[in-house]
């Protein structure tokens, strides 16, 4: 589904990703975890070309989507970003009713008539675990939800335009405990349909709901392994010391 190979990328330069070379299953939870500064929400947003809005930031080596190389000239950066959703740490809703906010993806692309684009968003207030909760305030604005329920229709916004990935840029740290549990049942439920790359640093978060979990460091993805086998046994004397907390 997703494969980068050696990929290299620098912010001016400073050399922020050295020669990352990975595979991400489709219909899976991978995590990326590592200290603060090591890389990993900077490779995240290389999957939708977020960091393309960073001035000389440079890129080497490839990643895949699919088979294409999504740095290809000729991809479309809209429409990639709108089959890669993007969930960021902080839910930021617009500042408009709740089902504006899900139909705005939809609206904007011309993605069906007005009885479709009521039914797709309520299909993905739905899915997002939400629908209970606001159905009978969908013309309410979306500042009067709770923190993790603006979340979740951050999600929902996400899902609505028919994404095939979702990436999270640690998206419960800003979260109780309840949203959070909510927030990482969601996460569970949701690689039934689709691919799904979070970067967190709870690694008992990555452990609950990711499939593979990737170990950056200084710009080096020091290891990646089924996420069990490598909080069990980690094969680097570098993923142990993080994960035992001997440092960061």
């Amino acid at each position: 589904m997703i494969e980068a190979k050696n990929v290299n990328f620098y912010y001016g330069d400073f050399h922020a990703l050295k020669d990352i070379s990975l595979e991400i299953e489709a219909n899976s939870v991978t995590a990326f975890i590592g200290p603060s500064g090591c890389g990993k929400s900077t490779f995240l947003r290389l999957l939708n070309r977020m960091n393309d809005l960073i001035a000389g930031t440079r890129l080497e080596g490839s990643c895949l989507v699919n088979g294409k190389n999504i740095y290809d000239k000729s991809v479309d950066v809209d429409v990639l970003r709108k089959d890669i959703g993007m969930v960021f740490q902080k839910p930021n809703p617009f500042p408009k009713s709740i089902f504006e906010n899900v139909a705005y993806g939809l609206k904007v692309n011309r993605m069906g008539n007005k009885a479709e684009i009521s039914a797709r968003v309520e299909q993905s207030l739905k899915d997002s675990a939400l629908w209970d909760e606001v159905k009978d305030k969908l013309n309410k604005s979306a500042y009067e939800l709770s923190g993790g329920q603006q979340q979740r229709l951050c999600i929902a916004r996400a899902l609505a335009v028919k994404p095939s990935v979702i990436l999270m840029d640690e998206p419960a740290s800003a979260l109780d405990p309840i949203s959070t549990s909510k927030i990482e049942e969601l996460i569970y439920n949701l690689k039934a349909n689709y691919t799904i790359v979070i970067v967190t640093h709870n690694m008992q978060q990555a452990a609950r709901v990711s499939d593979k979990t990737g170990f950056f460091m200084l710009g080096e993805l020091i290891e990646f392994d089924e996420t069990k086998r490598m909080f069990i046994s980690p094969q680097k004397k570098q993923t142990q010391n993080y994960i035992t907390g001997r440092f960061g």
